[in-house]
C-alpha cells in the first residue's frame, strides 16, 4: 500500500512540474539580455533591450514597414506637409488616441515630447538637435498650432526623409505631458521619475521593472490601435544561453533571444522549438580609444585589425547569428560598404607593430559585457592579439557597468555591438565618422568622440554627404567616406547582426524587424 501511495505520490508531483513549466496562456514570457537597460525613458534610451522597450510602450509620429523601410507612414501623425522650401514640416495630429492614464493625446504633448528631448539633452538628443533645435529656440521651432497640428521648423533643406526616420527613433516617443508634469520635481520636466516609471499610449504599459532580473509588461486596453493579444510580457534576464536553452526546452520561457551556435544545433530537432532569423543594422566593433599611448598610432590600429579571426568566430561563435562586415554602414543602407580588406595575418600584424617601434607588443585592456556571444569572442580576440605579442587583459562586467565607462571613455578597448538610431546611413555616419568637438566636456559624444578621435575633416565630408539631394551622389560620398574609415580609423568593424529568435512551437506572430526598436509584441499569439 506505502509502495502504491508512493507511485501515485511520484506521478502527481511529475503532472505538477509538468504543468507548471507551461507559461500562462495570457502571458508572454521572454528570456534575454536586458542587463543594459540604464533608463526607461525615451529621451534617455539609447540601449537596445531599452529601444525594445519604448517601441513597445510609446507611439511615434511616423512609422515604417519593418519588411518595407522605405515605407515611411503616419503613426500618431495621420498627415504631413512640407514647405517649398523643405524647411518647414506640418503635422496633422490623429483624433482619439489616449495614453495609458485616460488622458487624451493632443498636439501639446507631441511638442512637450520633442522640447523635453531637446532641453534634457541625454544621448540620443542628438537625433533631434542635428535639426537646429536647441534649449534657447525650441519652443519656436517646434510649436503646436491648435490642438491637433504641430509645425517643426528645421535648419536646413535636408532630405526630407532623413528628419522622418529621425521622428521613427526613440527619441521621438510621444509621452504623456500632464502626467510627466505631476511628477516633476525642482524643474527636472519628471526626469527622475521617468528613468523607472511610464507614461505612454503604446500597446503595452510598464508593469515593474528590476535592474538585470525582470522587466514585465501589462496590455494598454486604451490602446487606440488594435489590441495587444497578450495580456502580459514578462522579460527575465537569462545572461547565459545555455540556461536559455534549457527554459525553452521545459517550456518555462517562450521566447529565447540569445541561443549560441551550440544551444541552436542541440535543439535542431526537438519538434516544441522553431527559429526565426532576420537581419539587424546591428554591427559588432572594437572602440579603441585614441587617449591611450599605444592604440593612437596609425600602425598599431592597422596592426589590430589584421590580428582578428573573422572567418573562424563567423563560423563557430556567431555561426549564423552575424556575416562578416568591415564598415560602418550596414548592408542593405543606402551607400552601404561591402568590401571586407581585413582578414587574419598575423605576419603583417607584427609587421605593423615594428614600424610603430612596439616589435615585442604591448599590454591593453578591453572591457567586455559578460554576455554570449561577447565573452567568447573577447577570448578569441584575445587569442589572436597574443599571436603578434599584444596581451589583451578582460575586464568583464554587466551591461550597464561596461557601458557607463565607455561613455566616460575610460576604457582601452571595447567590444560592443551598434545599432541604427534610424534608417537614413547619416545615423551611423553621424556617429562614426563624426566628432565636432573632442574635448572632454563635450556636447555631442558620438563614437567617435567616445573613443578621442579628433577627425575634422572626416566630419566636415559626414556633414557635406548628410545635404546631398541626389541619391547616387549621396552613395558615392558615403562610400568614399567607408573606404578611407576602414583603413584609418580607430573603430574594427567585424560583422552585421543576424537576430535568431527560438520560440515555442506554439508562438506566433512576434515581429522581428531590421533594428531592436522594431521588434513587437503587439501581434504575439500561442
Amino acid at each position: 500500500m506505502k509502495k502504491l501511495l508512493l507511485c501515485a505520490l511520484l506521478v502527481f508531483f511529475a503532472v505538477v512540474q509538468s504543468v507548471q513549466a507551461a507559461t500562462p496562456k495570457d502571458t508572454l514570457v521572454i528570456a534575454n539580455a536586458i542587463d543594459d537597460i540604464i533608463t526607461l525613458d525615451p529621451a534617455e534610451i539609447f540601449e537596445f533591450s531599452a529601444a525594445e522597450y519604448a517601441a513597445n510602450t510609446y507611439d511615434r509620429m511616423i512609422i515604417f514597414d519593418v519588411d518595407d523601410v522605405s515605407d515611411i507612414s503616419g503613426g500618431i501623425a495621420e498627415s504631413w506637409e512640407i514647405s517649398d522650401d523643405g524647411m518647414v514640416y506640418t503635422f496633422k495630429i490623429r483624433k482619439g488616441v489616449t495614453f495609458a492614464s485616460g488622458n487624451p493625446l493632443t498636439a501639446d504633448d507631441v511638442v512637450y515630447s520633442l522640447q523635453r528631448v531637446v532641453i534634457l539633452d541625454k544621448s540620443p538628443a542628438f537625433i533631434l538637435t542635428q535639426f537646429g533645435f536647441t534649449p534657447d529656440n525650441v519652443k519656436e521651432t517646434i510649436k503646436k498650432i491648435d490642438d491637433f497640428t504641430v509645425e517643426i521648423t528645421i535648419d536646413k533643406p535636408y532630405a526630407p526623409t532623413f528628419f522622418l526616420y529621425c521622428l521613427t527613433s526613440t527619441a521621438g516617443s510621444v509621452i504623456d505631458m500632464k502626467e510627466v508634469q505631476a511628477h516633476e520635481k525642482d524643474g527636472d520636466m519628471g526626469y527622475n521619475w521617468l528613468k523607472t516609471a511610464y507614461a505612454g499610449s503604446g500597446p503595452y504599459m510598464l508593469k515593474s521593472w528590476k535592474p538585470s532580473e525582470t522587466l514585465i509588461y501589462e496590455r494598454n486596453d486604451n490602446y487606440w490601435g488594435e489590441k495587444a493579444k497578450m495580456k502580459r510580457i514578462i522579460t527575465r534576464h537569462i545572461a547565459e544561453s545555455a540556461t536559455q536553452r534549457l527554459l525553452l526546452e521545459k517550456g518555462d520561457v517562450d521566447i529565447a533571444r540569445n541561443l549560441g551556435p551550440d544551444d541552436l544545433k542541440g535543439m535542431a530537432n526537438n519538434s516544441d522549438v522553431k527559429f526565426r532569423k532576420k537581419a539587424k543594422g546591428a554591427i559588432w566593433y572594437l572602440g579603441l580609444n585614441q587617449k591611450n599611448q599605444y592604440l593612437q598610432k596609425p600602425e598599431v590600429r592597422q596592426a589590430l585589425k589584421y590580428l582578428i579571426d573573422y572567418k573562424g568566430m563567423e563560423s563557430t561563435i556567431l555561426d549564423g547569428s552575424a556575416t562578416i562586415h568591415q564598415a560602418f554602414l550596414p548592408k542593405g543602407f543606402l551607400g552601404a560598404l561591402e568590401e571586407t580588406p581585413f582578414s587574419l595575418d598575423v605576419e603583417k600584424a607584427k609587421a605593423l607593430l615594428k614600424e610603430a617601434g612596439l616589435e615585442n607588443g604591448f599590454t591593453v585592456t578591453m572591457d567586455t559585457r559578460n554576455t554570449e556571444p561577447t565573452t567568447s569572442m573577447a577570448l578569441s580576440i584575445q587569442s589572436t592579439f597574443a599571436q603578434a605579442g599584444v596581451k589583451l587583459e578582460i575586464i568583464p562586467g554587466e551591461g550597464k557597468q561596461t557601458l557607463t565607462k565607455y561613455r566616460a571613455r575610460n576604457h582601452d578597448i571595447y567590444i560592443g555591438r551598434w545599432g541604427p538610431d534610424y534608417m537614413d546611413p547619416h545615423t551611423n555616419a553621424d556617429t562614426f565618422a563624426r566628432n565636432p568637438d573632442n574635448s572632454d566636456d563635450a556636447k555631442s559624444k558620438p563614437l567617435a568622440w567616445r573613443n578621442a578621435w579628433d577627425i575634422p575633416e572626416m566630419t566636415k565630408r559626414a556633414d557635406a554627404a548628410v545635404l546631398e539631394k541626389d541619391t547616387k551622389k549621396r552613395a558615392d560620398m558615403y562610400l568614399e567616406i567607408q573606404r578611407e574609415h576602414q583603413q584609418v580609423s580607430p573603430f574594427v568593424i567585424m560583422f552585421q547582426d543576424i537576430e535568431i529568435l527560438g520560440k515555442r512551437a506554439n508562438v506566433d506572430g512576434f515581429v522581428l524587424g531590421p533594428s531592436f526598436d522594431s521588434n513587437f509584441y503587439q501581434y504575439t499569439t500561442k
